[in-house]
């Protein structure tokens, strides 16, 4: 079976992120099985993250029992990709006879020798026999009859292969990135390696015919589609689809895909829209999972970026889950507690993104709040962890907008070179109490279209 198609939101993940990329997977694999009759050929789309979970998420997941998509590192090839699962392997007490009834048995090169308790414990190879009966033949030059080095030979077929199995053998690990373990094995006398998993159980062997032609994962990417907010690794891997309501930036492909952009409020409006056109309607808890994105999304549909097909999207899911939308998306804010105790990392850089500007890069970031006193209450903490920010990375200026969701405004704070900010915006953002920016909602439409187009 092919390897899975990951689908994947952005770097610092928002509900969004993670909820459309969970809802897109949902409707691939129903696709799949609606129209692949035999379950070994079909695809299968799995969700995954780059970040923690969003409280939020984390609330609607554990709701709903829905498990939480895996993490991904990046999206460079693994040893996973190439590796033959299961190799055949022998015990350290098996025979050089029994190794060569195995080896020609099932047409491979090498064993596995294991411990009795299935660890790893070295390879016996037919290049090892090979070189073992050539040896053999020299002795015939030493003087020793035929009939002795035969005999020789014959007994050696009992030998046990702990006794001549190679020990100095490269081990690796599933997810070791393959271009790493290629250069690793190309450097090692062996032809071979193991890979083991953390139990030191050998899973798999690679080889270096293996690594001659280097896969690709195939990715299918939600909610984003710049490469700054992608996974590391984006390069190496094969992008097939892109769902994403953000402009056009700067992602490529080798060849055409389906591409779905629209300006509307939340990428899970658009896996809701493909939802209906193919004529599937999402289970109960899918319908959550959407309608939580985009009420998070769209500031429960007061954001500028919420559209008439937001708001019918909305009337559509909160139909199959029988709840009326204002009311669930305030109980999808609810779950992200109080913004007194909330460590500061979590409070500034949750939903955070950087955005090229001139030769460097601004960092804009937002969290969303129904007590907006509480939260500047803790301006001097999150001033000096923008600063921290600033000179780590190097960012011309980082800007927190603190959007109060009852008010329907922002609160920016900024941090670095003000003066961006202020003359994008003709404010006077000073380094005390911040600037009330009011019906500024969207970080995207209202403060990084005008900021980086200043």
């Amino acid at each position: 079976m092919a390897a899975p198609i990951i689908i994947l939101g952005h770097r610092n993940p928002d509900n969004d992120a993670i909820s459309a990329a969970i809802g897109y997977a949902w409707l691939k694999n129903e696709v799949e099985a609606r129209t692949v009759a035999d379950p070994a050929k079909r695809e299968v789309y799995v969700p995954a993250r780059l970040g923690p979970l969003p409280p939020e998420t984390a609330g609607v997941l554990a709701k709903w029992g829905i498990e939480a998509p895996m993490v991904v590192n990046n999206l460079y090839a693994r040893v996973s990709d190439v590796m033959t699962e299961n190799p055949y392997s022998v015990t350290t007490g098996a025979t050089l006879l029994d190794v060569a009834r195995l080896l020609r048995k099932h047409n491979v090169r090498a064993l596995v020798v294991v411990n009795e308790d299935g660890t790893y414990k070295g390879v016996v190879s037919m290049r090892m026999i090979a070189e073992r009966y050539v040896a053999a033949t020299e002795l015939v030059g030493e003087g020793h009859s035929h009939m002795a080095v035969a005999a020789d030979l014959i007994a050696s077929l009992d030998q046990r292969v702990d006794e001549i199995l190679e020990s100095d053998v490269l081990l690796v690990e599933p997810e070791a990135r393959l271009d790493e373990a290629t250069i690793d094995m190309m450097n090692s006398p062996l032809r071979e390696a193991v890979v083991v998993d953390d139990d030191s159980i050998p899973v798999g062997i690679i080889t270096r015919s293996d690594v001659a032609v280097h896969p690709h994962r195939k990715v299918i990417l939600v909610d984003h589609n710049e490469t700054r907010q992608a996974a590391a690794g984006i390069e190496d891997a094969e992008v097939v689809e892109i769902i994403d309501h953000h402009r056009i930036a700067d992602v490529s492909t080798v060849k055409p895909i389906k591409f779905l952009n629209l300006p509307v409020g939340s990428s899970a409006t658009i896996v809701t829209l493909e939802a209906q056109r193919l004529g599937i309607e999402p289970p109960k808890h899918i319908a959550a999972v959407l309608l939580s994105a985009i009420m998070t999304d769209t500031i429960i549909l007061k954001s500028p970026t919420a559209t008439a097909i937001d708001k019918q999207v909305v009337d559509y899911l909160a139909g199959i889950l029988e709840v009326d939308p204002t009311e669930y998306g305030i109980e999808i804010f609810a779950y992200r507690g109080g913004d007194a105790d909330m460590p500061i990392d979590k409070l500034v850089s949750a939903d955070s993104k950087e955005f090229a500007y001139g030769d460097g890069m601004v960092l804009i970031a937002q969290h969303e709040t129904t007590n907006l006193e509480s939260v500047m209450a803790r301006e001097p903490e999150i001033r000096e962890y923008l600063r921290q920010r600033v000179a780590e990375r190097g960012y011309a200026c980082a800007l927190l907008m603190l959007t109060d969701i009852i008010a329907e405004g922002s609160q920016f704070i900024c941090e670095g070179d003000r003066r961006i900010v202020n003359r994008a915006f003709g404010i006077n953002c000073t380094g005390q109490g911040g600037v009330w920016m009011p019906g500024v909602l969207s970080r995207k439409k209202q403060v990084a279209t005008r900021l980086l187009e200043a």
